[in-house]
């Protein structure tokens, strides 16, 4: 690996270079076992810890395919979908790769007894299989995490219908918490040059999703002068929803859990800011039942930050907890746009206040290439930046993942591959230099 390293971080290795390096047989990469699924049988989702479920192991370089890549990891990062494969939530992933081997003889090498996560990283093409002309031997890249198929005609005019499509590290195996990376050629865009490895990896997945969400037309089509409300703000994905509204005209209210995660909202530029911690809300008096007058309550308070105003959207997450209120505060024909559900799966609502007040759900699922390839351009230009807080080493992955898990983190949390330190991977230090303000403050979420 050492031989690998030194030719990225020399910055002189040419495409023929990097075609005439050895790849080696075994990698390292963060693993969880399909022996261990029950290992935290019986235990509460908060109280289970990623620490003893994910593995660092020495596993077997996959066969390369046609339209494939395989990539040197520089970094990569934490995302939610990690910690529900590091628990076992809702369901242990070995299922998704059981149904993906059965799909053709390909696909058979991703069902195996561990499965090697991570939906984002940044690094460098090593190789390439059949088919692939775009992609080169030391090009340097990120790549987003839709796995698709594209076979069937439903993937065409937007490839999140395809019934092929997975989530990358999630729903795949071969994932970005590694040395090496197999992924498929359609998930490579170019690397921002301004960007060090670590900044570079974390915003693929939730800026993608974001953008998605919010921006599309598949999403909530924001528009300018639209309020925005998100959940959730100083987050890893509601970071990037709150800087997608502010640069497309919008009006962002940031609900967040603290004072610290107020002032890191501010410092984006948000001005409307609601601590739910400090407000005390209670949209549930039981396991069973939601207090209205909390939603109310909550609504009014939204409306003296707007002068009279209801939200057009609202940028939905956490899911069972906060559902309910997304429905009763968005504005008569507005749009609650939802994707994940951190609290839980299973929503409820007073349908009265959407039929009748001719309210819409849309549901958004990470993005396609397009989607993905605008947001990512949105990075390279420094109109968005990315939200790091903290980076751990390949080793500390698990701990990184506890972290997330508690909700101990703010923005993104980056995970060191390859690379052999912070700092490094700035190709374009003139662009750095023009937008270091702002990257040092989104790293200091």
């Amino acid at each position: 690996m050492q031989q690998l390293i030194d030719a990225i971080t020399s910055g002189e290795a040419t495409p023929e270079d990097f075609a005439a390096l050895p790849v080696p047989e075994t990698y390292r990469a963060i693993t969880v076992h399909e022996d261990e699924v029950d290992m935290f049988e019986g235990v509460p989702s908060r109280e289970k810890d990623p620490r003893k479920s994910l593995h660092l192991d020495d596993v077997p370089l996959p066969e390369i395919g046609p339209g494939e890549a395989i990539v040197a990891v520089m970094a990569s990062a934490i995302n939610y979908n990690t910690v529900w494969t590091s628990i076992f939530e809702p369901v242990p992933t070995f299922g998704f790769l059981k149904r993906y081997g059965r799909t053709n003889p390909l696909a058979n090498r991703h069902d195996l007894p561990y499965h090697i996560v991570g939906s984002d990283l940044s690094g460098v093409v090593l190789r390439t299989g059949p088919g692939v002309h775009m992609w080169k031997p030391g090009t340097e890249v990120v790549a987003h995490c839709l796995s698709v198929e594209l076979e069937d005609h439903r993937g065409h005019d937007d490839t999140m219908l395809d019934p092929e499509q997975r989530i990358w590290g999630f729903e795949t195996n071969f994932g970005g918490l590694a040395q090496l990376a197999l992924v498929k050629a359609n998930q490579l865009m170019p690397k921002p040059a301004h960007l060090t490895w670590e900044e570079a990896a974390v915003p693929g997945l939730v800026n993608s999703t974001a953008y998605r969400q919010l921006i599309s037309r598949h999403g909530a089509g924001m528009k300018l002068g639209d309020v925005v409300l998100i959940w959730g703000a100083s987050g890893g994905l509601g970071s990037y929803a709150t800087q997608l509204a502010l640069a497309g005209g919008a009006t962002p209210i940031c609900v967040v859990s603290s004072p610290a995660k107020a002032d890191i909202c501010r410092a984006m530029g948000a001005e409307l800011v609601i601590d739910r911690a400090a407000a005390g809300y209670r949209f549930w008096k039981d396991e069973h039942t939601q207090d209205q007058k909390e939603w109310r309550r909550f609504g009014a308070d939204i409306r003296k930050l707007t002068g009279g105003r209801d939200v057009d959207i609202v940028f939905e997450h956490p899911g069972r907890e906060t559902f309910g209120a997304s429905v009763y505060v968005v504005r008569r024909g507005g749009t609650v746009v939802t994707c994940a559900s951190t609290s839980g799966f299973m929503h409820e609502y007073d349908n009265r206040y959407l039929w009748m007040n001719l309210k819409r759900i849309v549901g958004s699922h990470f993005a396609n290439y397009a989607e993905a390839w605008n947001a990512n351009d949105l990075i390279a230009r420094g109109l968005i930046q990315p939200t790091l807080s903290e980076t751990f080493p390949l080793e500390h992955a698990p701990e990184a993942a506890l972290s997330v898990h508690r909700n101990l983190h703010q923005g993104k949390v980056g995970v060191l591959c390859l690379a052999p330190g912070e700092g490094l991977g700035v190709r374009d230090p003139e662009l750095r230099d023009r937008h270091l303000d702002a990257i040092n403050r989104f790293r200091n979420v």
